[in-house]
Protein backbone atom coordinates (compact mmCIF):
# COMPACT_ATOMS: atom_id res chain seq x y z
CA UNK A 1 0.00 0.00 0.00
CA UNK A 2 1.57 3.96 -0.48
CA UNK A 3 1.20 4.31 3.25
CA UNK A 4 3.31 1.45 3.88
CA UNK A 5 0.94 -0.47 5.51
CA UNK A 6 -0.48 -3.89 4.48
CA UNK A 7 -3.55 -5.25 4.90
CA UNK A 8 -4.77 -8.74 6.10
CA UNK A 9 -8.80 -9.55 5.64
CA UNK A 10 -10.09 -12.14 8.24
CA UNK A 11 -13.23 -13.18 6.51
CA UNK A 12 -15.05 -16.09 9.07
CA UNK A 13 -17.25 -17.95 6.26
CA UNK A 14 -20.21 -19.30 7.74
CA UNK A 15 -22.82 -19.44 4.58
CA UNK A 16 -23.24 -17.93 1.45
CA UNK A 17 -25.10 -14.66 2.43
CA UNK A 18 -22.03 -13.70 5.14
CA UNK A 19 -19.82 -12.35 2.43
CA UNK A 20 -22.18 -9.19 2.58
CA UNK A 21 -22.40 -8.81 6.37
CA UNK A 22 -18.51 -8.49 6.68
CA UNK A 23 -17.75 -6.00 9.55
CA UNK A 24 -14.98 -4.43 8.14
CA UNK A 25 -13.83 -2.20 11.23
CA UNK A 26 -13.39 -5.56 13.00
CA UNK A 27 -11.80 -8.15 10.42
CA UNK A 28 -9.53 -5.45 9.20
CA UNK A 29 -6.20 -6.03 11.07
CA UNK A 30 -2.76 -3.30 9.73
CA UNK A 31 0.88 -4.08 10.09
CA UNK A 32 3.89 -1.96 9.54
CA UNK A 33 5.55 -3.40 6.87
CA UNK A 34 9.82 -3.91 6.70
CA UNK A 35 9.65 -4.07 2.72
CA UNK A 36 10.68 -0.41 2.20
CA UNK A 37 12.19 0.31 6.07
CA UNK A 38 16.07 0.96 5.43
CA UNK A 39 16.74 -0.07 9.31
CA UNK A 40 15.54 -4.26 8.27
CA UNK A 41 18.84 -6.25 8.84
CA UNK A 42 17.61 -9.10 8.86
CA UNK A 43 19.60 -11.79 6.58
CA UNK A 44 19.19 -15.36 6.13
CA UNK A 45 20.69 -17.68 8.96
CA UNK A 46 23.96 -18.88 7.47
CA UNK A 47 25.37 -19.71 11.62
CA UNK A 48 25.57 -23.73 10.25
CA UNK A 49 28.52 -23.05 7.65
CA UNK A 50 30.96 -23.13 9.83
CA UNK A 51 31.37 -24.70 13.58
CA UNK A 52 34.40 -22.22 14.24
CA UNK A 53 32.59 -18.82 13.96
CA UNK A 54 31.62 -17.56 16.93
CA UNK A 55 27.29 -17.22 16.33
CA UNK A 56 26.02 -13.65 16.29
CA UNK A 57 28.98 -12.26 14.04
CA UNK A 58 27.58 -13.23 10.95
CA UNK A 59 28.99 -9.79 9.94
CA UNK A 60 32.60 -9.79 10.63
CA UNK A 61 35.54 -10.39 8.45
CA UNK A 62 36.01 -13.64 9.17
CA UNK A 63 32.35 -14.91 8.19
CA UNK A 64 32.11 -12.92 5.19
CA UNK A 65 34.69 -14.87 3.30
CA UNK A 66 37.15 -11.90 2.72
CA UNK A 67 39.42 -13.20 5.58
CA UNK A 68 43.33 -13.37 4.24
CA UNK A 69 46.33 -15.43 5.14
CA UNK A 70 48.04 -12.33 6.47
CA UNK A 71 45.10 -11.27 8.52
CA UNK A 72 44.39 -12.45 12.23
CA UNK A 73 40.80 -13.25 11.47
CA UNK A 74 41.38 -15.93 9.10
CA UNK A 75 42.97 -17.73 12.00
CA UNK A 76 40.70 -17.04 14.48
CA UNK A 77 38.27 -19.10 13.31
CA UNK A 78 40.23 -21.98 14.02
CA UNK A 79 41.00 -21.00 17.41
CA UNK A 80 37.50 -21.25 18.06
CA UNK A 81 36.62 -24.46 19.81
CA UNK A 82 34.62 -25.79 22.41
CA UNK A 83 36.34 -27.28 25.62
CA UNK A 84 35.08 -30.36 25.81
CA UNK A 85 35.93 -31.11 22.08
CA UNK A 86 39.62 -29.89 22.68
CA UNK A 87 39.36 -32.66 25.85
CA UNK A 88 38.04 -35.11 23.60
CA UNK A 89 40.63 -34.54 21.41
CA UNK A 90 43.59 -35.09 23.90
CA UNK A 91 41.62 -38.48 25.01
CA UNK A 92 42.11 -39.97 21.63
CA UNK A 93 45.71 -38.74 21.30
CA UNK A 94 46.05 -40.48 24.58
CA UNK A 95 43.84 -43.41 24.37
CA UNK A 96 43.91 -43.83 20.98
CA UNK A 97 40.51 -45.66 19.73
CA UNK A 98 39.82 -44.69 16.31
CA UNK A 99 41.81 -42.79 13.60
CA UNK A 100 42.00 -39.62 14.81
CA UNK A 101 41.37 -37.95 11.31
CA UNK A 102 38.06 -39.41 12.12
CA UNK A 103 37.98 -38.26 15.45
CA UNK A 104 37.99 -34.23 14.06
CA UNK A 105 35.25 -34.80 11.98
CA UNK A 106 36.61 -32.47 9.72
CA UNK A 107 36.87 -29.42 11.94
CA UNK A 108 40.59 -29.26 13.01
CA UNK A 109 41.78 -26.27 15.09
CA UNK A 110 45.18 -24.76 16.19
CA UNK A 111 43.86 -23.82 19.87
CA UNK A 112 44.86 -27.31 21.18
CA UNK A 113 48.07 -27.93 18.92
CA UNK A 114 49.55 -24.09 19.96
CA UNK A 115 48.65 -24.49 23.74
CA UNK A 116 49.90 -27.78 24.14
CA UNK A 117 53.46 -26.45 22.59
CA UNK A 118 53.49 -24.02 24.77
CA UNK A 119 53.07 -26.37 27.38
CA UNK A 120 55.79 -28.47 26.22
CA UNK A 121 57.91 -25.03 25.98
CA UNK A 122 57.64 -23.82 29.81
CA UNK A 123 57.82 -27.68 31.46
CA UNK A 124 61.00 -28.68 28.96
CA UNK A 125 62.22 -25.28 30.51
CA UNK A 126 61.34 -25.54 33.73
CA UNK A 127 62.04 -28.95 34.61
CA UNK A 128 65.61 -28.56 32.60
CA UNK A 129 66.64 -26.08 34.99
CA UNK A 130 65.86 -28.45 37.90
CA UNK A 131 68.05 -30.84 35.99
CA UNK A 132 70.50 -29.00 35.87
CA UNK A 133 70.50 -27.67 39.58
CA UNK A 134 71.03 -31.08 40.33
CA UNK A 135 73.84 -31.59 38.28
CA UNK A 136 75.81 -28.32 39.57
CA UNK A 137 74.67 -28.80 43.28
CA UNK A 138 77.27 -27.48 45.79
CA UNK A 139 79.90 -27.24 43.04
CA UNK A 140 79.35 -23.65 42.22
CA UNK A 141 76.63 -21.01 42.74
CA UNK A 142 74.14 -21.89 40.00
CA UNK A 143 72.50 -19.70 37.07
CA UNK A 144 69.97 -19.95 35.01
CA UNK A 145 70.39 -20.73 31.46
CA UNK A 146 67.54 -18.90 30.01
CA UNK A 147 68.96 -20.51 26.37
CA UNK A 148 67.13 -23.63 27.59
CA UNK A 149 63.57 -21.87 26.83
CA UNK A 150 64.55 -20.10 23.66
CA UNK A 151 66.00 -23.57 22.61
CA UNK A 152 62.97 -25.19 23.70
CA UNK A 153 60.62 -22.60 21.36
CA UNK A 154 62.67 -23.18 18.63
CA UNK A 155 62.73 -26.87 18.68
CA UNK A 156 58.63 -27.40 19.52
CA UNK A 157 57.43 -24.62 17.80
CA UNK A 158 59.69 -25.70 14.83
CA UNK A 159 58.50 -28.99 14.70
CA UNK A 160 55.20 -28.83 15.11
CA UNK A 161 54.18 -25.81 12.63
CA UNK A 162 57.34 -26.74 10.31
CA UNK A 163 57.63 -30.61 9.47
CA UNK A 164 53.54 -30.82 8.67
CA UNK A 165 53.60 -28.65 6.02
CA UNK A 166 56.27 -29.97 4.50
CA UNK A 167 55.17 -33.31 4.80
CA UNK A 168 51.85 -32.31 3.54
CA UNK A 169 53.54 -30.48 0.51
CA UNK A 170 55.06 -33.90 -0.21
CA UNK A 171 51.82 -35.72 0.39
CA UNK A 172 49.80 -33.34 -2.10
CA UNK A 173 52.84 -33.67 -4.78
CA UNK A 174 52.24 -37.31 -5.17
CA UNK A 175 49.02 -37.35 -5.65
CA UNK A 176 47.71 -38.08 -1.98
CA UNK A 177 44.46 -35.84 -0.67
CA UNK A 178 43.41 -37.81 2.30
CA UNK A 179 44.48 -35.00 4.87
CA UNK A 180 44.85 -31.29 4.11
CA UNK A 181 47.28 -29.14 5.95
CA UNK A 182 45.09 -27.88 9.03
CA UNK A 183 44.54 -31.93 10.08
CA UNK A 184 48.66 -31.90 9.40
CA UNK A 185 49.30 -29.50 11.80
CA UNK A 186 46.06 -30.83 14.26
CA UNK A 187 47.85 -34.36 14.33
CA UNK A 188 51.07 -33.33 14.93
CA UNK A 189 50.03 -30.74 17.49
CA UNK A 190 48.29 -32.93 19.98
CA UNK A 191 50.69 -35.90 19.01
CA UNK A 192 52.75 -33.48 21.48
CA UNK A 193 50.51 -33.84 24.71
CA UNK A 194 52.67 -37.04 25.62
CA UNK A 195 55.89 -35.01 25.60
CA UNK A 196 54.21 -33.31 28.56
CA UNK A 197 54.10 -36.23 30.71
CA UNK A 198 57.54 -37.13 29.35
CA UNK A 199 59.05 -33.44 30.73
CA UNK A 200 57.24 -33.69 33.91
CA UNK A 201 59.22 -37.44 34.80
CA UNK A 202 62.79 -36.76 33.10
CA UNK A 203 64.50 -34.50 35.33
CA UNK A 204 65.53 -37.33 37.48
CA UNK A 205 69.53 -36.81 37.65
CA UNK A 206 69.67 -40.70 36.44
CA UNK A 207 70.72 -40.70 33.06
CA UNK A 208 69.34 -44.04 32.41
CA UNK A 209 65.97 -43.45 34.15
CA UNK A 210 65.34 -40.53 31.92
CA UNK A 211 66.58 -42.63 28.34
CA UNK A 212 63.90 -44.98 29.54
CA UNK A 213 61.24 -42.28 29.90
CA UNK A 214 62.24 -40.24 26.52
CA UNK A 215 62.01 -43.56 25.19
CA UNK A 216 58.63 -44.65 26.33
CA UNK A 217 57.68 -40.77 24.83
CA UNK A 218 59.15 -41.34 21.64
CA UNK A 219 57.42 -45.24 21.31
CA UNK A 220 54.14 -43.79 22.05
CA UNK A 221 54.02 -40.52 20.66
CA UNK A 222 55.21 -42.14 16.94
CA UNK A 223 53.22 -45.20 17.07
CA UNK A 224 50.22 -42.69 17.39
CA UNK A 225 51.87 -40.27 13.97
CA UNK A 226 52.17 -44.01 11.78
CA UNK A 227 48.75 -45.35 12.88
CA UNK A 228 46.93 -41.64 11.88
CA UNK A 229 49.13 -41.13 8.68
CA UNK A 230 49.76 -44.28 7.28
CA UNK A 231 46.39 -44.48 5.54
CA UNK A 232 47.03 -40.61 3.80
CA UNK A 233 50.52 -41.47 3.06
CA UNK A 234 49.32 -44.77 1.44
CA UNK A 235 46.80 -43.33 -1.03
CA UNK A 236 49.79 -42.00 -2.78
CA UNK A 237 51.42 -42.36 -6.33
CA UNK A 238 54.51 -44.47 -4.19
CA UNK A 239 54.06 -48.15 -4.59
CA UNK A 240 55.27 -48.26 -0.68
CA UNK A 241 54.37 -45.78 2.14
CA UNK A 242 57.44 -47.52 4.12
CA UNK A 243 59.74 -44.52 2.71
CA UNK A 244 57.84 -41.62 3.92
CA UNK A 245 56.81 -43.24 7.58
CA UNK A 246 60.83 -43.71 7.81
CA UNK A 247 61.18 -40.63 7.51
CA UNK A 248 58.78 -39.20 9.76
CA UNK A 249 59.73 -41.93 12.38
CA UNK A 250 63.30 -40.00 11.69
CA UNK A 251 62.47 -36.74 12.12
CA UNK A 252 60.32 -38.12 15.53
CA UNK A 253 63.62 -39.60 16.44
CA UNK A 254 65.48 -36.56 16.58
CA UNK A 255 62.62 -34.60 18.12
CA UNK A 256 63.10 -37.23 20.89
CA UNK A 257 67.00 -37.29 21.22
CA UNK A 258 66.98 -33.50 20.85
CA UNK A 259 64.77 -33.14 23.98
CA UNK A 260 66.43 -36.02 25.87
CA UNK A 261 70.49 -34.35 24.95
CA UNK A 262 69.45 -30.22 25.49
CA UNK A 263 66.98 -30.66 28.62
CA UNK A 264 67.38 -34.15 30.65
CA UNK A 265 71.40 -34.69 30.61
CA UNK A 266 73.54 -33.97 33.10
CA UNK A 267 76.17 -35.74 31.10
CA UNK A 268 74.80 -33.63 28.06
CA UNK A 269 77.74 -33.35 25.32
CA UNK A 270 76.50 -29.44 24.79
CA UNK A 271 76.32 -28.79 28.49
CA UNK A 272 79.91 -30.28 28.76
CA UNK A 273 80.94 -28.41 25.75
CA UNK A 274 79.70 -25.05 26.96
CA UNK A 275 81.48 -25.82 30.29
CA UNK A 276 84.62 -26.77 29.27
CA UNK A 277 84.80 -23.57 26.82
CA UNK A 278 83.79 -21.59 30.06
CA UNK A 279 86.27 -22.98 32.49
CA UNK A 280 89.04 -22.22 29.23
CA UNK A 281 87.99 -19.22 29.25
CA UNK A 282 88.77 -18.93 32.99
CA UNK A 283 92.66 -20.18 32.66
CA UNK A 284 93.16 -17.57 29.66
CA UNK A 285 91.79 -15.00 31.96
CA UNK A 286 94.14 -16.47 34.84
CA UNK A 287 97.76 -16.51 32.40
CA UNK A 288 96.59 -13.11 31.07
CA UNK A 289 96.75 -11.71 34.91
CA UNK A 290 99.84 -13.59 36.30
CA UNK A 291 101.72 -12.17 33.06
CA UNK A 292 100.43 -8.42 33.82
CA UNK A 293 102.16 -8.96 36.92
CA UNK A 294 105.16 -10.34 36.00
CA UNK A 295 105.86 -7.32 33.31
CA UNK A 296 104.38 -5.16 35.85
CA UNK A 297 100.78 -4.11 34.33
Amino acid sequence: MPGGYDAVVDVDVEGEGDLGHTDLQEDLEFHSSTFNDPNNTRKPNTSGSSSFFPPGNSSSPSSSGKSFLWSLSFYAQYFDVDTSAVLARCQATLYPRANFLDVMEGNPDLYGPFWIATTVVVILFLTGTISQYLAQKGSKHFIYDFELLSGAAGLVYGYTFVIPPILWGVVRYLGSEGANLLEMLCLYGYGNLVWIAVALISWSPITILNYVFVAVGFAYSSAFLVRNLYPVLSATRLKSANGLLIVVVGLHAGLAIAIKVLFFASGSPAKKQKEKSGDEGKEVEEVVRLVRRMIGW
